[in-house]
């Protein structure tokens, strides 16, 4: 295994990656980057062997990141643990890793950062409303890693995100597009565990008696697309009855909206005429969990007169 090197200042990380670009056979390299808060697990490692497969160059940051964190005991229980992070990192060959101390992200902070940036009415939308400040936060920190972890010209920057978090998809694609930001969005499908759960590094919080609870969750979304790709009605109200009523889940919302623009999709007549995102948020045990699912009509179902 070929560890990565690790860099915690921005001037080092700087330095790095240009002479790593400059050495490279390539005239144009592209460098795949992938953004994490650490805490890393299969999932992750799926999105970094997926820019390892395409990229010439792979990068990864490691940074919890407080903005985005309303509640200051989650971002204090946040698990962390470098060391476990950058035996994966290494074992999918990423070369370079930025883990940057919390002064080298905001000096000063929390006085700082004074300005930044807002994920607008898309970041107040469903796990924006519940959390609010959340994705100016992400956004915030998702822009200053652009800028520091770009590679000089003529290189090329893609970044990897995972479908998981779909509304921070929706938001950084968004962002780079209203900013023009030199940067190319690449997104990687959900991974989950033998049971259907999603990857996430919070899982790792849950109880033998919360994990069995929070399988209602992805149980909940495949459903819903089962009754979408069988052209039956949505059933949105029975799914969200079922949450409501299972045990050791307290449901925040399950909705289907537009995988573009957030905004909810209500289906007509009770069943869905084009592709929807199904959301979903939860809290099982200490745990805040969300899941979603892309949801495409039978074709019988979305060529149906309206």
């Amino acid at each position: 295994m070929r560890k990565p090197q690790v860099f915690t200042t921005v001037q080092d990380f700087r330095a790095a990656l240009a002479e790593f670009v400059r050495r490279h056979s390539t005239l144009r390299p592209t460098v795949g980057m992938v953004p994490t808060m650490g805490a890393l697990h299969s999932g992750h490692g799926a999105l970094v062997a997926a820019a390892r497969e395409q990229a010439d160059i792979v990068i990864a940051s490691i940074f919890v990141n407080p903005l985005q964190f309303d509640d200051e005991t989650d971002y204090q229980h946040y698990p962390r643990g470098l060391d476990a992070d950058l035996q994966l990192l290494g074992e999918q060959g990423v070369d370079l890793v930025f883990a940057p101390t919390l002064e080298e992200m905001y000096p000063g902070f929390p006085e700082t950062p004074q300005v930044s940036l807002t994920a607008g009415e898309m970041g107040r939308l469903w796990e924006g409303a519940s959390r609010p400040g959340h994705f100016d936060g992400v956004v915030t920190v998702v822009a200053k890693l652009f800028n520091i972890m770009a590679p000089p010209s003529p290189a090329k920057l893609h970044a990897w995100f995972g479908q998981k978090d779909a509304e921070q998809l929706a938001i950084i694609t968004r962002m780079v597009q209203d900013l023009n930001l030199p940067v190319t969005v690449r997104s990687l499908p959900i991974v989950r565990d033998e049971n259907g759960l999603a990857l996430s590094s919070r899982n790792q919080r849950l109880s033998v008696e919360d994990y069995e609870a929070a399988l209602a969750i992805p149980q909940s979304l495949f459903g819903l697309r089962q009754n979408v790709e069988n052209g039956d009605p949505l059933g949105l109200d029975d799914a969200v009855a079922a949450l409501n009523e299972a045990y050791g889940v307290d449901l925040d919302y399950l909705v289907v909206v537009d995988p573009a623009t957030l905004q909810e999709l209500p289906p007509e007549d009770g069943s869905l005429q084009q592709e929807a995102l199904a959301m979903i948020a939860a809290r099982v045990g200490p745990v805040r969990l969300i899941d979603n699912m892309v949801l495409t009509p039978s074709s019988s179902a979305s060529a149906a007169p309206r």
